[in-house]
């Protein structure tokens, strides 16, 4: 039975994939996790939690995040500018799932 739906399935549909193309990249977990400890946080302070990253890097990142709906940007019209970054209730429903490779990983180290 398994064996057919492996030989049947592309592994781009899978939900799987999907879920990982949301999170890949070197930093974007990082991100997540950082937003879901501290929330809400500044570009600033990202940038010193990630510390060797660089405003581009950082920028195209939060982008992107916003662009899948796990993170929110919002923007206070004040001077100076100031942006906040937060999770969506989406962001939060996957920081559950990151939270136990947390676990996973705190109960199988080495």
């Amino acid at each position: 039975m398994i064996a057919n739906y492996i030989e049947n399935a592309n592994f781009e549909d899978t939900g799987f994939s999907y879920t990982l193309s949301l999170i890949s990249g070197k930093h974007k977990m990082v991100i997540l996790y950082c937003l879901m400890e501290y929330e809400p946080v500044r570009f600033n302070e990202l940038q010193r939690y990630l510390k060797k990253i660089s405003d581009k890097t950082l920028s195209q990142n939060l982008k992107e995040l916003e662009r899948d709906e796990l993170i929110h940007r919002e923007v206070f019209s004040q001077i100076p500018p100031r942006v906040e970054y937060s999770l969506t209730e989406r962001g939060k429903s996957l920081m559950k799932v990151l939270d136990q490779l947390c676990v996973w990983g705190e109960e199988n180290r080495k």
